[in-house]
């Protein structure tokens, strides 16, 4: 079979494709025939030795997969050979052929492609845990999503909408103001330039808001943990401005507030039942056309490298996705 290898941490250029032997499954292991991987921009660290994962070299990037169950042993939930499926394997998805635990594996409903549904697990994944789970969101709440034109904000916005939320988008700039439009915002803030705290309130009459889902961190986290209603709930998700703020802890009292962080990889792996669950919820809003993923572009496997130089450069609006022959 055909695999993209990392065999130094050179980053995405370093990569090669080579053939490689059919991986041998352990017990409680399929073999996934591999149709579709959905890239990231944590592709791009693994492969520079800079994410919190570090795979033993050579290794192949590509943490999500969606494929066909080439073969699997006596399982209890139902998995089967020819069955459509797509799954979290945190690396090794880009290569033809790859050994995931049937565990992992979600089920894809007729209607879904392959190129899409290989894109949800991260990005969509994240959003219905962090405001399901963690957030505990309730028809009718108003969210807060900082960094809205980003993957993770995009799909927080549209998960978040489907839940039944109006949603604040926090944005840098009046074009991805656009984009977090499109992705269902109800309310733009651009920032910095503007009060967050004095934004949220006006737009919420007085109230404030209910969720933030807070993807950036730095300096937007203080002024909308003061902009949170009674009772409101502050997810931590991500920190893409760089600086991890500090948060003084009387904010949260005087408004019988919390702060939850959202650690969805471990969430995985310590409740796959509660992901497989929040997959098949996803699963169902994109076949009844309810959710819909953009996925940017396709690349053949031998073209990885520029397909993870769109994400290297931060050039990505949509899902870049690679596709097997």
């Amino acid at each position: 079979m055909k695999a993209a290898l990392c065999k130094s941490l050179d980053g995405p250029n370093g990569l090669v494709i080579e053939t490689l032997a059919k991986p041998v499954p352990r017990d409680g292991q399929a073999i996934v025939r591999v149709a579709a991987v959905g890239l990231n921009f944590a592709d791009t660290l693994i492969t520079r030795g800079k994410y919190q994962f570090k795979p033993d070299l050579p290794f192949s990037p590509g943490a999500e997969i969606a494929g066909v169950v080439g073969s699997v042993g006596p399982n209890e939930l139902g998995i089967h050979v020819e069955q459509p499926v797509m799954a979290y394997v945190n690396w090794g998805g880009a290569a033809e052929n790859i050994a995931v635990d049937v565990g992992k594996l979600v089920p894809i409903p007729d209607g879904v492609p392959m190129a899409v549904a290989a894109g949800l697990s991260v990005t969509y994944g994240t959003a219905i845990h962090g405001l399901a789970d963690r957030g505990q969101l309730k028809a009718g709440e108003t969210v807060v999503v900082t960094g809205a034109a980003g993957g993770a904000g995009q799909a927080a916005a549209e998960i978040a909408k489907l839940m039944g939320a109006r949603v604040i988008a926090v944005v840098s700039s009046d074009e991805k103001a656009k984009i977090a439009k499109a992705a269902g915002a109800d309310e733009v803030i651009l920032f910095p330039g503007s009060d967050l705290k004095t934004e949220v309130r006006n737009l919420t009459g007085g109230r404030g808001a209910d969720v933030v889902y807070d993807c950036i961190g730095g300096e937007a986290s203080e002024p909308l943990v003061r902009a949170l209603a009674w009772e409101g709930r502050f997810l931590v998700v991500g920190f893409a401005a760089g600086e991890i703020p500090k948060i003084p802890l009387n904010l949260l009292l005087l408004r019988g507030a919390e702060i939850a962080g959202v650690f969805w990889g471990e969430a995985v792996a310590r409740n796959p039942a509660g992901h497989r669950a929040n997959m098949v919820r996803v699963l169902d809003w994109v076949r009844e056309g309810r959710l819909k993923p953009r996925v940017q572009a396709t690349y053949p496997l031998e073209d990885i490298v520029s397909a993870l130089g769109v994400l290297d450069r931060r050039e990505a609006t949509g899902k870049i996705v690679l596709t097997m022959s």
